[in-house]
């Protein structure tokens, strides 16, 4: 099973061109910095669904909270 984590863009970190950036992301106070090529429409504020370092595409704040909450829970369960 996979699973994708979602966070806000804070920064761009790094940017060799418009496509390979590298951005600085908040998952919830955690700053994690993820590759941004598979979202090359990520700007800051954006909510983003990240796997292994990845940005794999972009969520709108309703969806990032419902599913971090969901998170949490899953996380009491166990």
């Amino acid at each position: 099973m996979c699973l994708a984590v979602p966070g806000k863009l804070e920064k761009i970190v790094a940017e060799i061109d418009e496509t390979f950036r590298i951005g600085s992301v908040s998952f919830e106070g955690v700053i994690k910095e993820v590759n941004l090529a598979l979202v090359p429409d990520a700007k800051i504020g954006d909510y983003l669904l990240v796997h292994v370092g990845a940005a794999i595409g972009i969520i709108n704040e309703e969806e990032a909270r419902t599913t971090m909450e969901v998170l949490k829970q899953m996380g009491e369960e166990i």
